[in-house]
């Protein structure tokens, strides 16, 4: 028997539920935030940590710092399957609270570390304990959203990781800005990973306060229907504890290997860009600054498109979360096909990529945040995010091997002109999976609709 069934999602919200979804959406929000203050110091610090010691630096070099990143990306990937099951049992509070909490953990270790197999060991281990962000972020508001507002709500909700980033570059860069300068790179380095790592700790303290896995937990009536929603293509138990069984019957389904499939594709596409394209655009002929500046038009377009993805998948595509990703997964293709015919001049190249960025990121957010919700319903949403996130970090991790590769030894324009047929490639692939997936779901749901409803 569930509760919520008999919940009409057509009836206004009492006050009290109201005032608790406005704290379960700050206070996620701010935590993923949260966690992203607690993973990407390491990133801005690469530079510090590579150079010679009697330059102010660690002495590590840059491949010592390179494997460091990889055992991060790597444990990311694996922890994500851990913590699909984690959520999924033991509910997102436990994920949101465990994993920051330890996160906190790995960064201080890093504000006193020195050596490379101190960072790397930790480094691994914030990889799993990371990996918790996500799928307890989405599981954590997956029964505060009703069906009719989800798109919307959870399209400007997924922009959380761009401020988060913006965030831990703003205050992580002025503290090891200001420190190296004062006190040289060593503290630098340190008081920015502390100083992040603090503010984290007070998001951990909102996130203690302020979120709660349902209304019943707080006191109230529950706000969805968790029985028998329509465009449910996943058949999975919406139990609140579920046997590694029931979690491998969803894992083995298939519509929910082949989003991670798709997600694999979008992970793969979005870091290439986040990580080659100021490179990309430097060689094409812009000096630094320029490359810098001109290469954030791929991140303003992509939350222009994930918020924009939001709203049409509640007004236009009435919850077709697949049909959204499909028309995207097109647009993304076609974004790549003008930058392969305009990729020779920077400027064009890097609104072009504005483009790739607008009709990449829709799926980005739909993918891993209200289609995880939508498709196995919103017990399962920890479960799913974390499986498809979990497959999608494998993409990360190999399109900075392979680029890199392919950046090495040629001629710039070649390797640039190779680089972006890389992607038109991953992009028409993307197209195929989501084509596949809009083709399953919808034999799913005409399966549903011939068939005698059950009372």
């Amino acid at each position: 028997m569930h509760a919520s069934a008999t919940v009409d999602e057509t009836t206004r919200l009492s006050h009290e539920q109201q005032v608790w979804r406005i704290r379960i959406l700050v206070s996620t929000y701010l935590g993923y935030a949260g966690f992203y203050l607690v993973r990407k110091v390491f990133t801005i610090c690469k530079s510090t940590l590579a150079a010679p010691v009697d330059e102010g630096g660690y002495g590590m070099g840059f491949e010592a710092v390179a494997n460091i990143w990889t055992a991060y990306l790597i444990a990311y990937m694996l922890g994500m399957f851990i913590s699909s099951f984690i959520g999924r049992k033991w509910g997102p509070r436990v994920l949101l609270l465990g994993g920051l909490g330890l996160s906190m953990i790995c960064n201080i270790v890093f504000g006193f570390a020195n050596s490379y197999a101190t960072f790397l060991v930790f480094m691994f281990f914030n990889g799993l304990v990371q990996s918790a962000g996500w799928p307890g972020t989405v599981g954590a508001v997956a029964e505060w959203l009703r069906k009719k507002e989800r798109g919307t709500i959870m399209g400007f909700w997924s922009t959380n990781y761009v401020v988060g980033n913006i965030v831990v570059k703003s205050l992580g860069g002025f503290l090891l800005a200001t420190f190296s300068v004062r006190y040289g790179g060593y503290m630098g380095v340190r008081y920015s990973f502390l100083g992040c790592t603090l503010l984290a700790f007070a998001i951990w303290w909102l996130l203690y306060f302020w979120q709660r896995n349902r209304p019943q937990d707080a006191g109230l009536a529950p706000i969805v229907n968790l029985d028998g929603e329509a465009d449910r293509s996943v058949r999975a138990s919406i139990a609140e504890r579920v046997t590694f069984k029931q979690y491998l019957d969803l894992l083995l389904n298939p519509v929910v290997p082949l989003m991670g499939c798709c997600y694999f594709c979008v992970k793969f596409l979005r870091y290439a860009l986040d990580s080659w394209l100021p490179t990309f655009l430097d060689l094409q002929g812009m000096d630094v600054g320029q490359a810098a500046y001109y290469s954030s038009i791929f991140d303003w377009a992509g939350l222009a498109g994930a918020i924009m993805a939001g709203v049409a998948l509640d007004n236009v595509f009435k919850g077709r979360w697949e049909r959204v990703c499909l028309v995207m997964s097109l647009g993304t293709a076609l974004g790549y096909l003008a930058v392969a015919r305009f990729g020779a001049n920077p400027y064009m190249l890097a609104f072009t990529y504005g483009l790739v960025g607008f009709m990449l990121y829709g799926p980005d957010t739909l993918l891993c945040g209200a289609g995880s919700v939508i498709v196995a319903g919103e017990r399962n949403a920890v479960a799913v995010a974390g499986i498809v996130n979990g497959m999608g970090s494998i993409g990360p991790v190999i399109q900075e091997q392979v680029i890199g590769r392919i950046m090495a030894g040629r001629e710039p324009a070649e390797a640039v002109t190779i680089s972006n047929l890389l992607g038109l490639s991953i992009s028409l692939l993307f197209v195929l999976f989501m084509a596949c997936i809009a083709w399953q779901v919808a034999r799913i749901h005409r399966k549903q609709q011939q068939a005698p409803s059950n009372s």
